[in-house]
């Protein structure tokens, strides 16, 4: 018998996707068991539709309580939980894949998985499989059940994949399970269920050019493993959703409630909450089902595609090619793309020929983009081959949803691509997974609400046991007390509480709407208002999206302002050809920075036509000036001067750069241009082509905020030929270069960053760049905007490898910035030779080109540090004690990549910040997903995997989002409390009346419920947000000791007010006592005119008393609609207890005979409790002096930042500026310069 699993296995290790696993299997005395149980124990049938019930709830009990656990292998169902501690259960089942006969071929793509199973074994150099003469499965029937075999034969070593024979076919058999569309199949190598992949990471870059083309039989094998390429969203008939909602806690509450009143013969009362639940549950549904068709309507695509068939290696048909629907795709397939662009029904590598793509729907960038063949450099002996990586070779990968604009191909061969992913595993489907299974929000508001309904339903076990107490001793009829105790219940626990918790953020999203902001996770607005360090994103966010061109410096003379007047050379050759334009319906289109390069240049371009074959074989794009005079052999020859582009190799943020290889017409020889980041071209150059003063000038642009490019160019050898392009890569081209000269773009602030910044500041919220921009322009817009103040200090914190037997070392030094005296007087330090391009009468912007070095022993004030993205993974890798230093003080992350954007929001989260991130989601996916409240500026359909997107093109959105959320946060806050307050009130008042064998009326309860409760609730989250952000966030927590003190000390003078008033009543001369009638129900009484006389003030008070409004919403009085309901609410309630007239009085079961004078002396304590009320609630709980008193017990902050704040500003000797810190091991030490 093998031994069970007593810790789980873990799925996914290392992501964000990991999961415990646990194996179970059916155990029938188990199963029977639990099933005689809950029939005696709970009374029969009833008892088994309670546990359906339960068991519908938490499927992870079901499962323990009629299953037992196993080794995963032979597991019949899973029990997953993930990192969140959630949980699911899944089914395992069986597939069946044919494999070939005779010699047993295992495909290549399932080899992996099977490749140590116990029960065949696998010759690593033929794959082809011999069944093992020992274990318990052979030979089956056709249909044979694999698993029950096993189980008959006990034996440890039980196969996990197993071959199977039906009429003489071999087959193998995969076990495997599915969560959340994913699949995930049995490996026996590391006796583990893996996800199954489709031919992606780790994939060699050279098997996807030895495809030759799946045939019809493998495609069909590889489909029943991988399923339909479809992303279904299954839109639910609206029973099914009917029955589903009804199943949900809180309706089930509910029903049972409704049950229980009108047992109680409270017919009116229940009647209502029927109505009003059922026009809820209806907009409810119509919703869902709305947002399930939208979605579904959004991701549907059907489209026929082409694909290539061969046979696996036989005799390749290269010209068959088959028209298929795109569900059938599976991995492998090799697909060609029409040449006027196609939807992408999946993930595939490019192999032959340019796609331009449009890829809105992931990046929510519109800007097309170019993708090339998936490079394929030959082997090198000694190093591992070139694997595929998804995020490295993004630029040679079409993703599914993206739209193929254009395609670009050379002579008669097709664009062809490889099928790498398919269905939900897909970028797609990986977006839509993420909108259809979000992650869980770890807000402690939730968190405590779920504490505060368990102290509820603690209070109402104590109800319930008083109430039969009392029945009990009043000699009631054994129904009566099981009504009345179970009313208990309900009375506590108000059915309304979770509809009232959410009310806040419902209407802060319409609110939000209407401001041109869309929110897809309402829950998301709360968490906003607790924000408290904000991460921009610079190009398009910070600053306008679009540049202008300043000028360029060519290496070899002055500044030259206007680009067309550069002299024809290499220079201007690679500002007109080194882009990825295209033309669309005769506009051109592609990178903003590229349009504004090529527009200066004042050239032509020109897409390949039918009868473009001056290149020879190939159709480049060409580019030409506009001008006649546009020859290059002279007028003899009248050769024109057009540029052909060749190859591309696309802009990589990793690589920060881009190439093309180009031929001039009447050139033998082909040409090198490549354009990026100074710093990175300039390193690719020959050193003596790099003017001596490059890093002098390329400062004094970059510190004003220019963004500042780079050219270079070689010229290739003739020997390489046409032909050889395609094959050729990109190292190999991109080195030995010349260095041509730097292009300046001016990148303007928007005009509303600065005050946003400010507005942000003032608030006490932090605010950091996060860009892929250059380090020193990142400093300068950083200060321009305020992020950082002109007394401020910048550290740069340069960070480098282990290299040439040196450890990882970091250096510390102050950045540079231009002298306040040097404004615009043109003074300070003259430029070198390449230097005196500029003229140094005007300043480029607003400084001259002065600097100087700021020489400080130590920080005075706040410093920032500036990181890299370089220096940020090394100091990830080799410094991580320092990650959490470099976040609390960060400011400035530049050269930074979409996965470390991410990376750092997720640091920033560990330390307890709340963290926000606003992009234009061209490289900010990832972080807006991953942050607590994302906002998109983008208006794409990307944006729906930021929780929010804004149509606002600036940063004034993020400011209201915060303050959305503030208010919707307090609004919840208050609802909540209220709601308790509520439940409190009416629970003191029913045991109060319940000591006299009375209750309230019919009528009454209508009257509380519905007219005052109900509507106070609905129309309490109207108040707007106050529009100006104050340092103080709100609380976060309902177990704050403010929030305590409010609720206990408002429970408190609840109950002196009814106990008070109580205990007066029975003082009264004129008092008679009510005199229980076991036939009647006692309610017209004067005990319960006064306690529902009383009560229903207590509940308008407090309505009115938690809807504060400043500094977090506006005025009370604002609330027009909230205002005008309280001032009905409080005339009803003074005329039912000064002089209700007789019909009324009647109506609503109350005695009309109490004194004048008395109706005066209640209304006289309800005004004081009133004026208590609002005393505590705005000046006792909001006063700094009981903040202070609460903060006495608290020794230390509980979040991390807060710490290393305080350490930080108590360490003057750190950061070691002027020192470079070294890694020794996994500790490091610091060192003086030498």
């Amino acid at each position: 018998m093998a031994p069970v699993e007593r810790s789980p296995t873990l799925l996914n290790h290392g992501s964000e996707d990991e999961m415990e696993c646990r194996g179970y299997k059916t155990n029938s005395y188990k199963a029977f068991l639990c099933l005689s149980v809950v029939f005696l124990c709970g009374g029969g049938p009833v008892g088994v539709l309670l546990a359906m019930l339960v068991f519908r709830w938490r499927p992870d009990w079901k499962l323990r309580a009629t299953k037992s656990r196993c080794p995963l292998y032979r597991a019949d169902a899973v029990l997953l939980k993930d990192i969140y501690g959630q949980c699911w259960t899944e089914t395992v089942d069986i597939i069946y894949v044919p494999v070939d006969e005779c010699t047993l071929h295992v495909p290549d793509w399932l080899a992996s998985y099977i490749s140590a199973s116990p029960d065949f074994h696998l010759d690593p150099k033929t794959q082809t499989v011999a069944a093992k003469q020992y274990g318990s499965c052979g030979q089956m029937p056709e249909g044979g059940d694999c698993s029950s075999y096993k189980e008959e034969d006990g034996d440890e070593d039980d196969e996990e994949t197993s071959l199977t024979s039906a009429n003489d076919k071999k087959r193998l058999c995969v076990r495997f399970f599915d969560h959340q569309h994913v699949r995930y199949i049995w490996n026996s190598n590391i006796s583990c269920f893996t996800k199954l992949r489709g031919l992606d990471d780790t994939t060699p870059c050279s098997y996807f050019y030895q495809l030759g083309g799946l045939t019809r039989e493998e495609q069909h094998r590889k489909c029943a493993l991988y399923g339909e390429n479809s992303i279904y969203i299954e839109v639910k008939s609206y029973s099914r959703l009917l029955f589903e909602e009804v199943l949900n806690p809180f309706y089930v509450f509910q029903i049972f409630s409704v049950i229980l009143w009108s047992l109680n013969d409270y017919y009116i009362y229940a009647s209502c909450i029927v109505v009003i639940s059922v026009i809820s549950i209806s907009v409810e549904l119509y919703e869902i089902r709305k947002q399930a068709e939208t979605l579904r309507d959004m991701v549907a695509l059907e489209a026929e595609v082409s694909v290539w068939r061969g046979d696996s290696g036989k005799t390749v048909c290269a010209s068959v090619y088959e028209d298929i629907p795109g569900q059938e795709l599976v991995p492998g397939d090799v697909i060609t793309i029409p040449p006027y662009g196609t939807m992408m029904a999946c993930d595939a590598v490019l192999i032959t020929g340019n796609c331009i793509v449009n890829e809105s729907m992931l990046t929510g960038e519109s800007v097309p983009v170019t993708k090339t063949p998936l490079p394929n450099p030959p082997p090198t002996e000694g190093q591992d081959p070139c694997v595929y990586i998804s995020e490295e070779h993004k630029r040679h990968t079409l993703f599914c949803g993206t739209q193929v604009i254009q395609t670009r191909y050379y002579g008669g061969e097709k664009v062809k691509a490889v099928v790498i992913r398919t269905g939900f595993v897909t970028a797609k489907g990986e977006l839509v997974r993420s909108i259809l299974f979000p992650k869980p929000m770890g807000f402690k508001f939730y968190q405590d609400a779920m504490r505060f309904l368990a102290v509820l339903a603690g209070l109402a076990v104590i109800g319930f046991s008083y109430s039969v107490y009392m029945m009990i001793s009043f000699k009631a009829p054994v129904k009566e007390i099981i009504l009345r105790a179970l009313d208990m219940i309900t009375v506590i626990v108000p059915p309304a509480l979770p509809a009232a918790m959410t009310v806040g953020s419902v209407y802060a999203q319409r609110r939000l709407m209407k401001q041109g902001i869309f929110c897809i996770s309402p829950p998301r607005i709360n968490v906003s208002g607790k924000t408290k360090l904000v991460c921009f994103d610079k190009t398009g966010t910070l600053t306008e999206d679009g540049l202008d061109l300043w000028g360029v410096v060519p290496a070899d003379m002055s500044v030259v302002k206007n680009a067309a007047d550069l002299p024809r050379g290499a220079l201007l050759a690679a500002m007109a050809s080194c882009h990825s334009l295209t033309l669309i319906e005769g506009e051109m289109t592609g990178d903003p920075l590229d349009l504004k390069m090529f527009e200066a240049t004042d050239w032509l371009l020109e897409e390949p036509g039918p009868d473009n074959t001056r290149f020879d074989i190939l159709a480049p794009t060409v580019v030409k000036p506009v001008t006649a005079d546009t020859f290059i052999m002279g007028a003899s020859s009248q050769t024109p001067y057009e540029i052909g582009i060749l190859r591309q190799f696309p802009f990589s943020s990793s690589l920060q750069r881009m190439s093309v290889i180009t031929r001039t017409l009447g050139n033998r020889n082909m040409d090198v241009y490549l354009k990026g980041a100074p710093e990175m071209v300039a390193s690719l150059c020959i050193k003596e082509t790099v003017p001596p003063d490059f890093h002098t000038t390329l400062m004094r642009y970059t510190l004003q905020g220019f963004r500042v490019i780079a050219f270079a160019w070689k010229m290739l050898d003739t020997s390489i030929k046409f032909h050889h392009l395609q094959k050729i890569q990109r190292d190999q081209v991109e080195t030995d270069l010349t260095f041509l000269g730097l292009m300046v773009m001016q990148n303007a602030l928007k005009p509303e960053t600065t005050p946003t910044i400010q507005q942000l500041r003032e608030a006490n919220i932090r605010t950091v760049m996060v860009t892929g921009d250059n380090m020193l322009t990142a400093v300068s817009v950083a200060r321009n905007c305020r992020m950082v103040l002109s007394n401020d200090t910048v550290i740069l914190v340069t960070a480098n490898p282990p290299e040439e037997g040196q450890p990882a070392h970091i250096t510390w030094t102050y950045s540079e910035h231009p002298t306040e005296d040097s404004v615009v007087q043109g003074q300070g330090q003259q430029p070198g030779k390449w230097d005196s391009g500029a003229d140094m009468s005007e300043p480029l912007v607003e400084y001259d080109m002065s600097y100087q070095n700021i020489q400080i022993e130590e920080p005075e004030g706040t410093y920032h540090f500036a990181v890299s993205g370089k220096s940020f993974a090394v100091i990830r890798n080799h410094f991580p004690d320092l990650i959490p230093k470099m976040c609390v003080r960060g400011t400035v992350f530049a050269r930074m990549s979409p996965n470390q954007k991410a990376q750092l929001v997720e640091s920033l989260q560990d330390l307890g910040y709340c963290v926000a991130m606003c992009g234009d989601g061209a490289n900010d996916c990832g972080a807006l997903k991953t942050a607590h409240a994302g906002i998109s500026l983008s208006e794409a359909e990307a944006s729906v995997a930021s929780p929010f997107t804004s149509k606002i093109p600036n940063i004034q959105c993020v400011p209201t989002v915060i303050r959305e959320g503030r208010a919707a946060l307090v609004t919840s806050f208050g609802s909540f409390k209220y709601m308790a307050l509520y439940s409190m009130v009416q629970f003191v008042s029913i045991i109060t009346l319940y000591s006299i064998d009375s209750n309230l009326g019919d009528i009454q309860y209508l009257y509380i419920d519905l007219a005052i409760t109900t509507s106070v609730a609905l129309f309490m989250g109207w108040q707007e947000a106050y529009p100006k952000l104050v340092p103080q966030r709100p609380l976060g927590s309902l177990m704050a000791p403010v929030n305590l003190f409010s609720v206990v000390g408002q429970v408190v003078l609840m109950i002196a007010v009814q106990v008070g008033t109580f205990v007066y009543l029975k003082q009264q001369p004129w008092f008679v006592p009510l005199k229980p009638d076991p036939k009647s129900d006692n309610i017209l009484c004067y005990e319960t005119t006064v306690v529902f006389s009383v009560t229903s003030y207590l509940y308008i008070v407090l309505a009115a008393a938690f809807s504060k409004g400043r500094p977090y919403r506006r005025p009370l009085y604002t609330n027009y609609v909230f205002m005008m309901s309280l001032m009905i609410l409080l005339g009803f309630s003074t005329l039912l207890l000064l002089h209700p007239f007789t019909p009324l009085a009647k109506f609503i079961e109350l005695k009309v005979d109490m004194p004048f004078h008395f109706r005066l002396v209640l209304l006289a304590i309800v005004s004081a409790y009133c004026i208590i009320v609002f005393v505590i609630e705005d000046f006792v709980v909001t006063s700094q002096v009981l903040r202070k008193l609460f903060r006495l017990r608290k020794k230390l902050p509980k979040n991390r930042y807060k710490l290393l704040e305080k350490e930080l500003a108590e360490n003057p000797d750190w950061p070691p500026v002027g020192e470079t810190t070294y890694a020794v091991g996994e500790k490091y030490q610091d060192s003086t310069h030498s």
